[in-house]
């Protein structure tokens, strides 16, 4: 799946485009950045209702191509300014994080567990 098809399937408004022709195989939902770090793994779209700039380095540092922020909120101008300056995709839907995680999986991509 690409980061455009995750959008069309979450009804995803595009905020900031990075590479929406990139391949996306896995996910995460999660407003706790520290478990993120600590028990993701080769996870390529972050899913979250969290809204500040640490919620992009988190990203960044784990090669995310994609943040969709969930429940309608909207990024911050330093959020969306932080991932225009490191390329990756902020989307934003309507949907709750568990709705979304649940489309993103029926549709095809995993959580990608450590398993």
């Amino acid at each position: 799946m690409t980061v455009n098809e995750v959008a069309s399937v979450l009804d995803a408004e595009i905020v900031t485009a990075g590479d929406l022709n990139a391949e996306v195989k896995t996910a995460c939902g999660s407003d706790m950045m520290s478990d993120v770090l600590a028990f993701v793994k080769d996870q390529s779209v972050l899913l979250t209702g969290l809204n500040n700039p640490q919620v992009v380095r988190t990203a960044e540092m784990m090669d995310m191509r994609c943040i969709i922020f969930v429940r309608g909120k909207e990024p911050t101008e330093e959020v969306v300014a932080l991932a225009k300056q490191k390329e990756i995709t902020i989307l934003k839907t309507q949907h709750r994080l568990f709705t979304a995680c649940g489309l993103l999986y029926s549709h095809g991509l995993s959580g990608g567990d450590r398993s």
